[in-house]
């Protein structure tokens, strides 16, 4: 008998867990869109060059095009609909609106994915490619133009909306910045 190519599984998304069957060979991107119905996340290229399918997979950026659902059982998966506190947008998403860092808007669930996990790595202290000086005590680099450019480059934009992205990335990070300043103060 030969061995079997699907299976049940589990995925944890936006803090909702969904079985169903799966062919092992589907894509999260396929089961996230045409087993779930979560449309919001997009198909672009299909070959992760685009980055219109970012997700996050335990808070990190991924393209979902490239992972296989069945290897993302038990991690947490967060798509553009579970970004939103209910009808609170979330302040990149904020950003985005009020920036214009859209136009047709097909790549912009990809490009808040993907912006999400930008804003957490710069706090987290990750140096870029564009990141000048890479030693530890130099600290997280401030977070220019340039270091947005670099860091969302996996993403790309056929509307050439790349202005209001980087304002946008900026705003929200220096929002992100602001809240946590607030809450360690608290503390």
């Amino acid at each position: 008998m030969p061995p079997s190519t699907s299976s049940a599984i589990t995925l944890n998304i936006n803090g909702e867990k969904y079985t169903l069957p799966v062919d092992h060979r589907t894509t999260l991107l396929d089961a996230l869109r045409e087993r779930l119905d979560l449309t919001g996340t997009k198909k672009g290229c299909d070959h992760g060059q685009c980055g219109a399918c970012t997700v996050l997979l335990d808070g990190r950026r991924a393209v979902s095009c490239l992972q296989l659902a069945v290897a993302a059982e038990g991690r947490e998966i967060t798509t553009i609909e579970g970004v939103a506190d209910g009808d609170d947008l979330h302040p990149v998403q904020q950003a985005f609106l009020d920036l214009d860092g859209y136009q047709c808007g097909y790549c912009t669930p990809g490009q808040i994915c993907s912006a999400l996990g930008v804003i957490e790595e710069h706090a987290a202290g990750w140096p870029s490619a564009a990141t000048e000086d890479v030693r530890p005590e130099a600290g997280p680099p401030p977070l220019t133009p340039e270091e947005i450019r670099e860091r969302m480059s996996g993403n790309l934009c056929r509307c050439g909306a790349y202005v209001s992205i980087v304002q946008a990335v900026a705003r929200a990070a220096e929002a992100e910045a602001e809240a946590r300043t607030g809450a360690e103060a608290a503390i």
